[in-house]
């Protein structure tokens, strides 16, 4: 068998061409997974997605296929899934990590996983926040009963989806693997956020997480593309709840209208800003501004100013939290 037959489907032309289905799709990654598929064939039939535009049901077939193959994962006792897979180009510091934690504080265990490149490096600032990276199910699970919160690589997840997500790196183009891995759940967490750089592939996400019996989750255009809000502009947070589709919006939280990422401004670091050596009243607002969102999604919070609310009075209390 090869991926000729689903190439065909994607790019016979105009009139006669159409997206893959979802059985279709899983099967078209199954083969590729396997190491049966012609590295010529798999460009192809990424590139074809990517111009044609991916659909819900292909998103979903190409995350079964990813999560046959994730083993003892599905054990680890996450109620929240954090993916973190933005390219950094446009991010500053990865101030949503602080709001993963606040999550967890609040007695949420949060997955994060993830591979970014670029300056913004998410993984060099895990030391300074108390966040283990972890390389194994029962590490994860270790974390999670101790801290509440923990750092899965992407390489560590499904090394060859995370080669196939690198194939950037020689198409010139991102593929639809960007979306897959933030769709992977590999704890199977009844909870998601997401963070998209481009509106439209919200829907796409929500979509796609409704045909994996996703029950909740929260997709925002988020800085950089990660799930992390600019607190001086209104917010649409979208996606699932209880299974059904859902939108609410989130109002400023500050004046303060300058870029999550300002390059001539000295970078703000995290650690910092959880110790109080730095104080900065535009980053604490996206920190507790991301966490309320992420609380309402997974049901921490009964209203969005609810969240909020209780998002401040975490991090009022994170000195208390982190010497307990």
């Amino acid at each position: 068998m090869s991926l000729a037959p689903y190439v065909r489907i994607l790019g016979r032309g105009p009139g006669r061409s159409r997206a893959l289905t979802g059985d279709e799709a899983r099967a078209a990654m199954e083969l590729i997974l396997s190491d049966r598929a012609a590295p010529e064939a798999i460009g192809a039939l990424l590139m074809l997605m990517r111009y044609r535009g991916e659909s819900a049901p292909e998103i979903a077939g190409f995350t079964q296929a990813l999560q046959s193959g994730l083993g003892d994962w599905a054990q680890v006792p996450a109620a929240l899934d954090w993916p973190s897979y933005a390219a950094g180009r446009s991010r500053g510091a990865p101030l949503f990590l602080l709001s993963a934690k606040l999550v967890a504080q609040a007695g949420i265990p949060v997955l994060v996983h993830g591979w970014n490149s670029g300056a913004a490096s998410v993984r060099a600032a895990l030391p300074g926040l108390g966040i283990p990276q972890v390389a194994s199910p029962d590490a994860a699970a270790g974390a999670l009963a101790a801290g509440g919160i923990a750092y899965v690589p992407a390489e560590v997840l499904h090394a060859p989806a995370l080669d196939l997500l690198k194939l950037r790196d020689v198409l010139g183009l991102r593929s639809c693997l960007n979306t897959v891995f933030r769709m992977l759940n590999p704890a199977g967490a009844p909870a998601m956020v997401q963070g998209v750089f481009h509106p439209s592939y919200g829907d796409l996400q929500s979509d796609a997480a409704a045909l994996l019996g996703q029950p909740s989750l929260g997709v925002i255009k988020g800085g950089g593309g990660e799930f992390e809000r600019h607190p001086g502009k209104q917010v649409m947070l979208h996606g699932l709840r209880a299974g059904g589709q859902f939108e609410a919006g989130a109002t400023p939280l500050t004046d303060d209208t300058r870029r999550l990422y300002e390059p001539d401004l000295p970078p703000i670091s995290p650690a910092d800003l959880l110790s109080g050596a730095v104080q900065d009243p535009f980053a604490e607002a996206c920190v507790t501004g991301t966490a309320a969102l992420a609380l309402f999604t997974c049901g921490g919070a009964r209203t969005l100013t609810d969240a909020e609310d209780l998002a401040r009075q975490l991090w009022r209390d994170r000195d208390r939290a982190q010497a307990a």
